[in-house]
Parts: structure tokens; C-alpha cells; sequence
């Protein structure tokens, strides 16, 4: 189990990869593990669409990482359009493939959800899919944090009263969303310690490999842009080659750092770029 790892203080290393979004596409997505896999992470995330748009995809590209490429595997999960029926399919179908590891998720509202639906869902929140994953087995599971908050968040202070509600339900370990700017997460990690908030968290890192990516994936995660990576992209928008060295290079420091400082582990959200994956890894490990 992934937690297990955690034993002697070892950095562990991971990353994320999102299912396609056709089906004829899925075998792309094993060529990258195939690639990932060689760099031997931890572990490797694999996303959940919205309303479980591709929750059998979500489940196939798992078992493939833990059991053709042999690396702990990790779920996503969303509450977002789950039922008590989709939810223990999934789970019998997780454990019937040997993929023990799940992140329960909120998700975001489908857009093929009405507002109507959306307010009415059965598990609202992830801290509502926690103990039902709890009894379904022996599944470790992880949780999201925030270090800059949660968007829809009154307050950090409300944001961690939450995640102490989610720990206490027995999640093993944190994933934090994407941040550019460490203070920020060396912060976040001294209001969980007043909290009590003990369990290992891994700091999410994306590599911003083009210019574009502050106006999509960035945006929607709420992270603030520090100046020297806005000056960054703003130098090299119009070179693309220089703007993915740079982005690279841009990750590689911020991770060179917590790793002095002592983090439980890397998360890599590298948009299923394996080369971008293995550049990082190259220059750290």
C-alpha cells in the first residue's frame, strides 16, 4: 500500500495522468505509462471525468498501472453524480483488479448536470464518499487539499476545518492542488500542524510547458501566479521550445526546495507528457 512507503521518511515521487477522451485513445495513454513507467514513481494518479464521465476508463488505465507496469495506482473519485449502486460497482471493480488506492474527490458539476440535480446529488461532498470507501474494504485513501484555499471557500480557516473533518474520517494521505510559490505550501503545512493534521502530504508541482496553460488549467485551480513565473511566460510566449526548457526548469527549483524542506512527496501534474515527466525526474532524482 502506498502508505506503507512513507516508513524511514522517505520523498516519494508520483504523478498524474487523465483518461482520453475517446475511446480508441486509451492504448496512447499505456504507450506514456509504458514511458513513465521506466523512471519507477511511487506511485501514478489516475483522473475521474465529471459525473463519472469516464469511471470505466478511470479503472481500466488503473489496473493497467498496477498490474502491467507494477506501480501502486491511485483512483480518482468523485461525489459529483455518484450513487450507492455506482459507488460499489466500482469499488468491487477497483478491488477485483488489485487497485487499492482511491482519491476521494468533490468534483466539479458536469455539464450535463441541471442545478437542479447538482443541488440534490446523493454524496455531496468527498468527506461523504470517505466512510462509504472505508467499508467497502481494505482501500487506503487519499484527499485533496488547497494550499491558497479552496476557491469556494469562505476562509482558509473554514477550508481547514473541513480537511480536519476528512482526516478524522481516516484519509491516509494529502495531494495538494497545484502552486508556483512554495511559502505558500510551507504555510499551508503550519496551520494543518496547529490543526493536528499529522498525515503525509504530497505538494502537486505542474510544469507550465506553454503559455496558454495560464489561461486554461491554472485559472480554474484558483493558484496565483507569483511575478518571476509570470515574467517567465511573458519572456518566452512566442518561443515555444524556450517557454517548455523554462517551465521545466521553473518546476525543477520549486521541488529542488521541498525537498530540503522536507516534504512528504512530489506530485507531478505533467498532463500525460512523459518526456516532460522524465526531464523532471532526470534533473531531481
Amino acid at each position: 500500500m502506498i502508505q506503507n512507503k512513507y516508513t524511514g521518511g522517505n520523498l516519494e515521487f508520483s504523478c498524474e495522468v487523465f483518461p482520453p477522451k475517446r475511446n480508441d485513445d486509451i492504448y496512447e495513454i499505456f504507450r506514456t505509462l509504458d514511458e513513465i513507467k521506466e523512471l519507477e514513481p511511487d506511485f501514478i494518479s489516475v483522473t475521474y471525468g465529471a459525473g463519472g464521465s469516464n469511471s470505466k476508463k478511470t479503472a481500466t488505465i488503473a489496473a493497467y498501472i498496477q498490474n502491467i507496469c507494477e506501480i501502486e495506482a491511485l483512483a480518482h473519485m468523485t461525489a459529483v453524480g455518484m450513487t450507492d449502486e455506482k459507488l460499489n460497482g466500482l469499488l468491487e471493480e477497483l478491488a477485483r483488479k488489485g487497485v487499492k488506492n482511491v482519491l476521494a474527490l468533490r468534483g466539479d458539476k458536469p455539464k450535463t448536470m441541471s442545478d437542479e440535480e447538482f443541488e440534490n446529488r446523493k454524496f455531496r461532498y468527498a468527506s461523504d464518499l470517505i466512510p462509504k470507501i472505508k467499508s467497502a474494504g481494505d482501500f487506503r485513501i487519499a484527499a485533496a487539499c488547497y494550499p491558497e484555499v479552496h476557491p469556494e471557500s469562505e476562509s482558509a480557516e473554514v477550508d481547514i476545518k473541513y480537511l480536519k473533518q476528512k482526516t478524522d474520517l481516516g484519509v491516509d494521505m494529502l495531494i495538494t492542488q497545484m502552486f508556483f510559490d512554495n511559502e505558500k505550501f510551507y504555510r499551508f503545512l503550519e496551520r494543518l500542524h496547529k490543526a493536528d493534521i499529522h498525515i503525509p502530504v504530497h505538494a502537486g508541482i505542474m510544469p507550465i510547458t506553454s503559455a496558454h496553460q495560464l489561461g486554461t488549467t491554472v485559472q480554474l485551480s484558483g493558484s496565483s501566479v507569483p511575478t518571476e513565473l509570470s515574467n517567465l511566460i511573458a519572456h518566452y510566449k512566442d518561443d515555444p521550445y524556450g517557454m517548455k526548457q523554462a517551465g521545466i526548469e521553473y518546476a525543477v527549483r520549486q521541488i529542488e526546495g521541498l525537498m530540503k524542506e522536507g516534504a512528504a512527496g512530489i506530485h507531478l501534474y505533467s498532463m500525460n507528457k512523459a518526456d516532460v515527466t522524465k526531464e523532471i525526474y532526470q534533473a531531481i532524482l
